[in-house]
């Protein structure tokens, strides 16, 4: 299928030798020369499910946030049906969690990808390396400022994007021009049962599946409004969270800018009673008691 707006939502299943299940790669853009596609079924196991994207072009590739060990061997052998491993451009990271950037190790070994990182974690990423591996690393660690920054891609670019606190200090989503597509790494994310390629349908109905996660792990109401009002001026047609559904279409996104920017999360919800010192068994239940009375609002856990 071919032109610019060549939109695709649908579920390849490439044979791959020595898997023991399908890992579908869902096609969200395609036209004769750029590609943009993600994989939602590669974590098994008690890992949280994650969404790994990838765009391919003229011979071009970038991946971004690959996870860890859960998912670096079924990642690399879906990616080897669109693109030779060893010729992937870049391993793009979002933050510096475990689930985003863990395998490092195995890209630096297998491919002679950049990794890219905001320039707050480019001394620390290097951690997750072996010694013995530490001339992999070198020259290949491409530092994000923080005002964001172009990375080339074939005869485009891939904008990264600040998104600082949200959740952690060096933050960056990154926008595809010819797609439309936002890669939102943890804004947006949420945790589905089932069907995480499947675009939100009724967003009434999704809140539940975000409200916990994003009133822990996003920082303060202020970075939200101020990462809402910077996606307003953008032509998004698709955002991408790293774990549960994306949000498709300008009305669905438009919701849930209206919803994100309102919330009240992370340090707008402390109160000293989240600052206390740990208490014996008596003064646990007076203080309970004294509760019971008085109700005080919890943050929310995941």
């Amino acid at each position: 299928m071919t032109g610019n707006n060549a939109w695709i939502w649908r579920a390849a299943h490439p044979k791959l030798s020595g898997v023991k299940r399908p890992m579908q790669a869902n096609i969200l853009f395609q036209n004769d020369e750029h590609m943009v596609l993600t994989f939602t079924d590669l974590v098994t196991g008690e890992g949280i499910q994650s969404n790994q994207m990838v765009i391919v072009q003229e011979g071009h590739s970038a991946i971004f946030d690959p996870g860890g060990d859960l998912t670096y061997m079924p990642l690399s052998m879906a990616v080897a049906k669109y693109v030779k491993i060893k010729d992937i451009d870049y391993v793009i990271a979002s933050h510096q969690d475990p689930d985003i950037i863990s395998s490092l190790d195995k890209w630096l070994m297998y491919s002679d990808a950049k990794i890219v990182v905001s320039r707050l974690w480019e001394r620390f990423v290097p951690h997750l390396v072996p010694g013995y591996m530490k001339e992999k690393a070198e020259g290949r660690m491409v530092a994000i400022p923080d005002q964001g920054m172009y990375i080339p891609m074939g005869h485009s670019v891939i904008k990264a994007i600040p998104a600082h606190f949200l959740h952690s200090v060096g933050n960056f989503h990154f926008y595809d021009p010819i797609s439309k597509i936002l890669f939102s790494g943890d804004v947006g994310a949420s945790m589905v049962d089932k069907h995480p390629e499947r675009p939100v349908q009724d967003f009434d109905r999704h809140i539940p599946k975000m409200q916990d996660f994003h009133e822990r792990y996003m920082v303060s109401n202020k970075v939200c409004r101020l990462w809402a009002k910077m996606v307003r001026k953008m032509d998004v047609e698709i955002i991408v969270p790293q774990h549960g559904r994306p949000f498709q279409g300008k009305a669905m996104i438009g919701k849930f800018l209206d919803w994100f920017e309102t919330l009240e999360c992370g340090i707008d919800k402390l109160t000293p009673y989240h600052y206390r010192v740990p208490q014996s068994h008596r003064e646990k239940i007076n203080e309970e008691n004294e509760e019971k009375e008085n109700p005080l609002p919890l943050l929310s856990s995941v």
